[in-house]
């Protein structure tokens, strides 16, 4: 062999051996080199993980991990969301619990019926869990917050609601509590938008061109006969036995979902607060009295009196609960049979006592959903029926 060719084949092993090198300010080295001290995986645009999913951008990032969306070649190139999580013992056991369930849903839902995400795939990468899914668009959140907190249509409400009754109805009868309902965990499949004006906000908004969703986030879902944590839920979605301690089942789900569906139909948080006594204020306010029962038998009696809530309306929370908060039937937007109906569901969703919560598969029988507008329709007896 010449010297010529065997410079070229030094040049060539050389070459091979920096291409499989990190490239400058890449990770894909040493583990320690692949994670920032929080635990995230070092993710770039372009970076290809598994020889497989190649990084386009970031589409979120948690106290869990991060989600990027890849280009997946061995779909053919499909893109997916790759859900990354911290090389943290309690985020990887907590990853390893969702992962159960997202198999036991797409066991029992293979032809995705009953709109939870789908899990494709999922693989261990230097430490960090990783979860393929389906693609997604904006959540029901981030879409409202990019239309000024404008509040949905009710004819849009009525739509996603359904879904996401049926979708958390699917996991009550598998025996599983999703425990972390919110409106950032329900992602349109479509955030494409049309701009219609508002003449009576004098301004342009988004109106979303279709409402299909899907229910996320899973890392909490509980199945009936595992532990149950005490506390559970985003603050603004917390069922009231669960503030009390009194223990949990189903019934908080539906709690939290019409707190949801208020948020969509005014654009803001029914209970906008981080404590537990000024939240329950502001449940008495706007829904009446706490059943001396529950009073009774809850483990916060430092919150309570003599068998009421321990609350002084003239101070600054006081205050801040009476003006912010008000009965429940005058946040009605306008007194056409509609919004009447949706209230009425909602009046069953916030029913203190979980026993007397509506079940959702009765929820979904409700006459908000069989509304028809322009049709004249007598709903006397079925309202009577769904109770």
């Amino acid at each position: 062999m010449g010297k010529t060719q065997l410079y070229s084949l030094c040049q060539t092993f050389l070459d091979c051996i920096c291409f499989c090198l990190p490239r400058h300010g890449d990770k894909a080295g040493a583990e320690s080199d692949q994670e920032t001290e929080s635990g995230h995986l070092l993710c770039e645009t372009g970076h290809v993980i598994e020889d497989r999913y190649e990084i386009m951008n970031t589409l979120g990032e948690g106290t869990f991990g991060k989600v990027v969306q890849c280009i997946d070649y061995g779909r053919g190139g499909n893109q997916i969301a790759l859900k990354i999580i911290k090389d943290i013992d309690r985020y990887r056991e907590a990853a390893k619990l969702e992962i159960n369930v997202l198999s036991k849903i797409s066991e029992k839902d293979p032809e995705n019926k009953n709109h939870c995400v789908q899990m494709l795939d999922w693989f261990t990468y230097l430490g960090h869990v990783c979860i393929c899914f389906e693609l997604l668009s904006l959540s029901t959140f981030d879409f409202m917050k990019a239309n000024n907190f404008l509040p949905y249509p009710i004819s849009q409400i009525r739509h996603m609601a359904q879904q996401i009754c049926t979708a958390v109805s699917f996991l009550h009868d598998n025996q599983l509590t999703h425990t972390d309902l919110k409106p950032e965990n329900i992602l349109l499949v479509n955030s494409e938008y049309s701009l219609i004006y508002n003449p009576e906000k004098k301004c342009s908004e988004r109106r979303v061109k279709d409402t299909t969703v899907r229910l996320v986030d899973f890392g909490s879902a509980t199945f009936d006969h595992e532990h149950h944590s005490a506390v559970i839920s985003t603050r603004h979605y917390r069922a009231p036995e669960v503030i009390l301690d009194l223990g949990w089942s189903h019934a908080c789900d539906v709690w939290s979902i019409g707190c949801m569906l208020f948020e969509y139909y005014q654009g803001f948080t029914l209970f906008q607060t981080h404590d537990n006594r000024e939240h329950l204020a502001m449940m008495e306010r706007i829904l009446g009295p706490l059943p001396l029962r529950m009073i009774q038998r809850s483990r916060k009696q430092s919150d309570f009196h003599c068998g009421r809530l321990n609350w002084n309306e003239n101070s600054k929370s006081g205050h801040y609960v009476k003006a912010k908060c008000k009965a429940l039937r005058k946040y009605l937007l306008t007194q056409g049979t509609e919004h009447h109906l949706f209230f009425d569901l909602l009046e069953k969703m916030l029913q203190y006592e979980p026993s007397k919560r509506t079940a959702l598969s009765s929820a979904l029988r409700h006459p908000f959903f069989l509304y028809q507008p322009g049709k004249s329709q007598s709903w006397r007896s079925s309202c009577n029926l769904s109770r």
